[in-house]
């Protein structure tokens, strides 16, 4: 009888490395993560203290805690010292908090915006300022504006333009009313609709939301709600409390608005265009020092003559300014009788208004047109998920 060459049943050679127990690999990987926390937690305890210094500096010499400029700044170094394997995002969000939590240690700063919670001005206020100041929810886009024309608040957010539905008319109109009001930074915020409620699809008989979430999304309500009304609201959180509170009505909102309410997301992502933005502005009182990446928004008035425009515009050209947004509407403070009202221009430029070929630019303008207001200079915004 010959013996079997079964391998398998040889005993291991003396050269060969034992099975690795994954209880053991698993403590020795998270003993290195606890050791990393500690020291994580020793600087960044080290890093709010420098924050408190500088808040003291800041306090002694009159100084404004929040600087938009230097918050891009830090990021920016972050980012581009990132060598993996965490994303970008990741080390964003980190950070914001991270600066948030430090403005919080200098000084309480409220912030308003248009509420309830989880609208999408609130979920823009919160990826610029994070969770370390008091957002004060208010019901109108006017009323933004009045909390910080009062001082009651040290900024506000309001929406500004939409990338589907163009400018937001509540916001421009109030720039008007109060042109003092500045624009200190911007927000870029993705917008994705989702379709929440308590019913089922089949039995949704009216969807609430703001005119402009609507709007985004009306082929996809056309396809998929054909009889269902479809009634404005103040805001898309508003929309989702309704949708709470009313049996066979749906919201359009955001996936935090429609979950903070105990709603059923029937459908996600339901805006039109893929690529739907709405760009925010943050409003103070005080200008923005230049970054070296700045953009700079203004707002002409124009009597409504052949040329007007194109006589107004022609210093950019002439001194290659470039112009990324344009909008334009009837100046509202002009008379009903008036059989040729002045017109309004809001436009973007490449730059800082204090930098001297704009400023130059901008002083041949303002001789060309009735009036020429300078809404703000601020840093350029990123885009972030909502």
């Amino acid at each position: 009888m010959t013996m079997s060459d079964d391998s398998s049943n040889a005993a291991p050679s003396s050269g060969s490395a034992p099975p690795s127990d994954p209880a053991e690999e698993l403590a020795r990987h998270r003993a290195r993560i606890d050791e990393l926390d500690h020291a994580i937690v020793e600087l960044l305890n080290e890093r709010a203290k420098a924050a408190i210094a500088i808040g003291e500096v800041k306090k002694k010499h009159g100084l404004e805690v929040w600087s938009p400029g230097r918050e891009a700044e830090v990021l920016n170094r972050v980012l581009a010292s990132n060598r993996g394997p965490l994303h970008e995002e990741t080390l964003r969000s980190i950070f914001r908090e991270l600066m948030s939590g430090s403005r919080k240690l200098q000084q309480k700063t409220r912030v308003a915006c248009l509420g309830p919670e989880f609208s999408y001005s609130h979920l823009a206020l919160l990826s610029k300022f994070g969770d370390g100041v008091e957002a004060v929810t208010v019901g109108t886009i006017a009323a933004v504006f009045e909390e910080v024309d009062k001082r009651r608040v040290e900024y506000g957010i309001v929406p500004l333009e939409n990338s589907t539905d163009g400018r937001i008319a509540d916001t421009l109109d109030m720039f008007v009313k109060l042109p003092r009001i500045r624009i200190r930074s911007e927000v870029r915020l993705r917008i994705h609709h989702c379709l929440a409620a308590r019913c089922r699809m089949d039995q949704v008989r009216q969807v609430y939301s703001r005119p402009q979430a609507l709007s985004q999304c009306r082929h996809w309500l056309a396809k998929n709600l054909p009889h269902a009304a479809l009634i404005e609201s103040l805001s898309t959180a508003a929309a989702a409390e309704r949708a709470r509170n009313e049996e066979y009505a749906a919201a359009i909102a955001s996936r935090p608005a429609a979950l903070a309410h105990g709603l059923i997301l029937l459908a996600e992502n339901i805006e039109d265009q893929g690529h739907n933005v709405t760009r925010f502005a943050v409003l103070s009182d005080r200008p923005e020092e230049p970054t070296g990446d700045d953009k700079t928004t203004i707002m002409l008035k124009l009597g409504n003559r052949a040329g007007s425009l194109v006589r107004a515009l022609e210093p950019f050209l002439l001194h290659h300014v470039n112009m990324t947004w344009i909008e334009s509407f009837p100046d509202p403070t002009s008379s009903q009788s008036d059989r040729d009202p002045s017109y309004l221009f809001f436009i973007d430029l490449d730059g800082h208004a204090r930098e001297e070929r704009l400023a130059r630019t901008l002083r041949e303008v303002e001789v060309r047109c009735q009036q020429l207001e300078i809404l703000g200079s601020y840093p350029r915004g990123q885009h972030v998920e909502s």
